[in-house]
């Protein structure tokens, strides 16, 4: 083979905590958060759509104290943090008008996920998920998703903190276009920012030192080159954004959620879903084994495919990818029955919320996975690395 059938460029995009689907994915899980601290057995569907000076809240949810949660007051508070406060933008968090349409879980759902015993709790829904890790990043995670994320997290830091950036506002978008060579990133050849500005923030100087601010954090990747392309709000003016823009819904970004297009997508999306919902918490456990496989060094790279049964205890199947990069004595189908066994990672719907903790977060809550994607904060517990000696000494390795 030749260098050029080696090479190959692959893009990812993040999109900020004030893109509209964001603002609705951060409302609805903090409605989830506020239900499952008032009420850790409450089952919780909580859908938000956001628009020009609205916000309407519909789906399903079952919460013992239901009477004392205000999703209206939720909704005002995460508006707020995020940083829509001026009522000219037409979406800010004291004038918005809200609606709610929320009722209680269908009882066809709950009877599959009810038990008499907690181990016997059945999914939640039917369905597959799926885990990702690769080692081309220290966070595990791809590195065309993984340094978009930074940069906005940049960006709204230095909008929240610093007055000399008070011409940025809260609705966002990065893309990198990153290089592969072997299977290895080896270079950023294009990086598009979009970023909402004040009406005074929308000229080339200010877009200018937006690129200024990318380019120092990417040059400490090691990917930029000088011939790296950059685009800055390429229509030339983005004053017009975040809800007021265009809508938002819930689970709009469920590749920006994930990794980036860069492994497979079971379809379901994960905010506003309590941990009953396999869509969520068994992708959240998919990752945290994958991730430790790696981490042990039993793999460059690993995609973990489950399957379950609504209101089944167990997952029906199991399909794990390593794309050739095992090493020896390692295959995808040892690593199928180590994780069909149960022994180091239980995937039955139970095991692995109690594993994780995922009815009583500590140190994290819900609505801090809703912006920046899901996976590769070290704050999240499924993000641990706890199990690399017990997969060693499975495998026999190292």
């Amino acid at each position: 083979m030749t260098k050029k059938e080696h090479c190959h460029v692959f893009t990812s995009e993040s999109v900020s905590e004030g893109h509209p689907d964001k603002v609705a994915d951060q409302i609805s899980d903090a409605i989830l958060d506020a239900c499952l601290k008032a009420d850790p057995a409450a089952h919780v569907a909580c859908e938000t759509m956001v628009g020009p000076d609205v916000v309407v809240n519909m789906g399903e949810i079952t919460c013992r104290n239901w009477k004392k949660i205000d999703p209206a007051a939720i909704a005002r508070r995460v508006v707020k943090k995020i940083g829509y406060t001026v009522p000219e933008e037409h979406f800010s968090y004291d004038t918005f008008d809200y609606l709610s349409h929320l009722h209680g879980q269908s009882p066809d759902i709950a009877q599959g996920v009810n038990r008499k015993t907690k181990a016997k709790q059945g999914a939640g829904d039917q369905g597959m998920m799926f885990g990702y890790a690769t080692n081309e990043t220290a966070s595990y995670m791809p590195a065309p998703i993984h340094h978009s994320h930074e940069l906005l997290k940049i960006f709204a830091n230095l909008r929240k903190t610093d007055k000399a950036y008070s011409w940025l506002r809260p609705d966002s978008k990065s893309q990198l276009s990153v290089v592969y060579e072997n299977g290895k990133p080896v270079r950023i050849e294009t990086v598009v920012i979009s970023h909402q500005t004040t009406e005074e923030g929308a000229d080339k100087k200010h877009y200018a030192e937006i690129e200024k601010v990318a380019k120092a954090y990417l040059e400490t990747t090691g990917l930029l080159t000088p011939k790296t392309k950059f685009f800055i709000n390429p229509t030339g003016k983005f004053v017009v954004g975040g809800p007021c823009g265009d809508s938002g819904l819930t689970g709009r970004k469920i590749i920006v959620d994930t990794y980036g297009g860069m492994a497979a997508h079971g379809g379901g999306a994960f905010s506003g879903k309590d941990p009953s919902k396999v869509d969520r918490s068994a992708a959240y456990y998919a990752r945290y084994a994958a991730k430790n496989i790696v981490a042990a060094g039993l793999a460059e790279r690993c995609q973990i495919q489950v399957a379950y049964a609504i209101g089944i205890d167990k997952p029906v199947s199991f399909c794990v990818k390593t794309f050739g990069t095992c090493v020896d004595g390692v295959t995808n189908e040892k690593l199928e029955k180590m994780l069909a066994s149960g022994k180091i990672f239980d995937f039955r719907p139970y095991a692995l919320i109690d594993d994780l903790k995922l009815l009583k977060p500590k140190g994290w809550c819900y609505e801090d996975t809703a912006a920046y994607g899901h996976f590769g904060r070290e704050s999240f517990p499924w993000e641990k690395t706890n199990r690399v000696e017990a997969l060693k000494k499975q495998f026999k390795f190292g």
